[in-house]
């Protein structure tokens, strides 16, 4: 038999200091690789891992490694819940009611194909935490619009922005009843920590919403995932709140919101807009912040 060729050395500007239970790689700047980190950091060993296709897929599997050294499936786009249904059933019959079963997905596997399966699960209220790590695009597959993708923004799909707004998957998840529902930032650390702890003591379905940029779609310097994150927030585009049974709170409110011509003056993806344009996003954010307290 032939010898193996050797796995290529990752070079040094790709490799992630990461904690024991999750090792692996992505592009420079990739916002879902510190949304996996912290996830692993708070959840540990007692955890298993169901994600559909995505591009946390394709750094979570690497040839024949796979990044998380806890159980991980790697599934298909359309049924991501309900596999990890069965799971979380089959960890039950075998009284091990202490691992935490995760579905990890982007945006398109969560709200555009894998949707009926994400309702579905939600509606039986399964003991189930799922996070969707949103690039608003579908990066996996070379950036495509997705149902998440924010009205304006240029994609491969839309040359000349998004038509629609981005679907306010939060708020559709709490319509089902599920006991908790929270949105987060890669670039506020202690919220998402904080969130994460709490649904890791609620049982039943719950829900997690983290913005997490794509330098190569949004079309940024990679160093700069964390300032555009913060720009999201500190805006206004991205509000962070969550929706503790039924009871919806603000976790983190801008002193003063900084203007939304701010955040897109800092992607390309929002260099086409004329002033009247951003104009208009301001305005829809501002009527959005009306009506929280």
């Amino acid at each position: 038999m032939p010898a193996l060729t050797p796995l290529p050395t990752i070079p040094r500007s790709r490799r992630f200091s990461l904690p024991p239970v999750l090792q692996g790689t992505a592009c420079e700047g990739c916002g879902a690789l510190p949304a996996a980190d912290l996830l692993a950091e708070m959840l540990g060993p007692k955890m298993a891992v169901i994600c559909p296709a995505s591009c946390a897929a394709t750094f979570s599997l690497s040839y024949t490694n796979a990044s998380w050294k806890v159980p991980f499936v790697h599934w298909i786009f359309e049924s991501a819940p309900a596999a990890a249904t069965g799971l979380r059933h089959a960890y039950d019959a075998r009284g091990m009611r202490d691992v935490h079963v995760v579905c990890f997905a982007g945006d398109s596997g969560t709200l555009d194909i894998g949707f009926q399966a994400l309702s579905g699960a939600a509606s039986r209220n399964e003991n189930i935490l799922y996070v969707c790590y949103d690039n608003e695009v579908a990066m996996n597959t070379q950036g495509q619009a997705t149902s998440s993708s924010p009205v304006k923004a240029r994609t491969p799909t839309t040359p000349g922005g998004v038509p629609t707004l981005k679907k306010d998957a939060p708020r559709i998840m709490a319509a089902h009843g599920i006991p908790y529902v929270a949105t987060a930032a890669v670039s506020h650390l202690a919220d998402y920590r904080a969130k994460l702890r709490r649904a890791a003591r609620v049982r039943g379905f719950r829900y997690l919403h983290v913005l997490s940029p794509c330098p190569i779609a949004w079309g940024y310097p990679y160093e700069q995932t964390i300032e555009v994150t913060r720009a999201a927030v500190e805006t206004g585009m991205w509000m962070l709140y969550e929706i503790d049974r039924g009871r919806m709170k603000l976790t983190y409110r801008p002193r003063r919101r900084r203007p939304v011509k701010e955040y897109v003056a800092l992607q390309r993806r929002f260099a086409h807009l004329s002033p009247r344009e951003v104009q208009s996003m301001q305005r829809h954010v501002d009527e959005g912040w009306r009506t929280v307290r």
